[in-house]
């Protein structure tokens, strides 16, 4: 069975994603986002993501990598890292906050917004680096069009 940690810049679709691939195979999916909160304790979500990642299928949603590479990527057999545009990743947000019924906040957009804007520059490079050193191992598979990400969906 697979496990997949699933990476990307915010807006970029991993949780939609992460969601068609556990509804398809019936894979635990694993939120970072729902299960992290702003002033949580480290120690204590590490311990969660410990208890979340010992099953045989998962698809592990979210970045996270400096608190949970060593956790996650060792027991992963993929990763898959979205790699959309700048601007799709933007767009989405936007949709995403203005969208009733989400838990993304419409206050919290601008922080969004920067948070993609420096990605690459910031993220990409710290995300790559514990990638290396905690998953050099594991097969990465770069998705960038809704075709590919359907394409990967059609193979399980």
């Amino acid at each position: 069975m697979a496990r997949i940690v699933l990476l990307g810049c915010a807006g970029s679709g991993k949780s939609t994603l992460a969601r068609r691939y556990a509804a398809r195979t019936g894979a635990a999916l694993i939120c970072l986002d729902a299960i992290w909160t702003p002033g949580a304790d480290v120690t204590e979500f590490r311990e969660t993501l410990r208890r979340m990642h010992v099953g045989d299928a998962w698809i592990s949603d979210g970045n996270f990598a400096a608190v949970s590479f060593d956790i996650r990527l060792p027991r992963a057999t993929m990763i898959v890292w979205l790699d959309r545009p700048r601007w799709s990743c933007a767009w989405r947000a936007t949709i995403r906050a203005l969208t009733p019924g989400t838990d993304h906040a419409l206050r919290d957009l601008p922080k969004v917004l920067r948070f993609i804007e420096g990605f690459e520059r910031i993220n990409r490079p710290l995300i790559e680096a514990e990638t290396r050193a905690h998953g050099g191992a594991v097969p990465v598979v770069r998705l960038t069009t809704d075709g590919e990400i359907n394409d990967f969906l059609a193979r399980f």
